[in-house]
């Protein structure tokens, strides 16, 4: 291959290693935890510790994030994942909220995988963006979490 372009692998990220090495704390804490309801509180615990953590605008956000998912499903339990705020059915992470400091962007991100049943057609959304959660947002979330576990 010719041409002045640079197209040599540069690796991971110092915020994606950083997420790598926090999803191995994460699995490796969870192993060590005792009961069910044991593990529910602590992970509680963790995604409420991460979520003071963070920048005001991104701490203010994840926290209304985290009382609408809680309110408007409380079948889905909070865990960390890649060091960030995630809820999960059945331990399949149904979907997280990422901060901009994270990895350094100019906004939030309320993300869904797999497990979200949002399906509509052959194209849906599967992230947000986030840069202020209003009342309206709040709606929105929480028909978009109720619909994810429908």
């Amino acid at each position: 291959m010719t041409g002045t372009a640079d197209t040599t692998y540069k690796g991971f990220s110092a915020e994606e290693r950083a997420a790598m090495k926090e999803h191995a704390q994460e699995q490796k804490k969870a192993a060590r935890r005792g009961s069910r309801a044991d593990k529910a509180a602590a992970a509680e615990r963790d995604v409420l510790a991460k979520i003071a953590e963070m920048q005001d605008s991104d701490r203010i956000m994840a926290e209304r994030v985290h009382a609408v998912i809680r309110a408007g499903a409380p079948v889905l339990e909070p865990k960390l994942w890649y060091g960030m705020p995630a809820y999960a059915l059945d331990g399949k992470v149904v979907c997280f909220f990422q901060s901009a400091a994270k990895f350094k962007a100019r906004y939030a991100t309320l993300g869904f995988n797999d497990p979200a049943k949002l399906d509509g057609g052959t194209m849906w959304a599967t992230a947000f963006a986030l840069t202020e959660v209003t009342a309206e947002v709040e709606a929105k979330i929480a028909a978009l979490v109720k619909q994810a576990v429908s």
